[in-house]
């Protein structure tokens, strides 16, 4: 029984340190890093998919031919 107060003391004690970390703000979005667009849904052509935005869109960029 002792042992499991010890577990709930630990475990107490990384909840505490958890809530006090500072939120990370990203000033940059990553989707515009890639030169593409935030669109609701799934990418349509001439899109197509790169990732997820911030907001949960979905990261497009345009397809283009060499």
């Amino acid at each position: 029984m002792r042992i499991l107060y010890q577990l709930l003391v630990v475990l107490f004690v990384i909840l505490q340190g958890a809530a006090g970390q500072p939120f990370t703000y990203r000033p940059f979005d990553p989707c515009l890093i890639q030169n593409g667009h935030c669109f609701p849904g799934i990418c349509r052509r001439p899109y197509y998919w790169i990732g997820t935005c911030l907001n949960g869109y979905s990261c497009c960029r345009k397809y283009v031919e060499v």
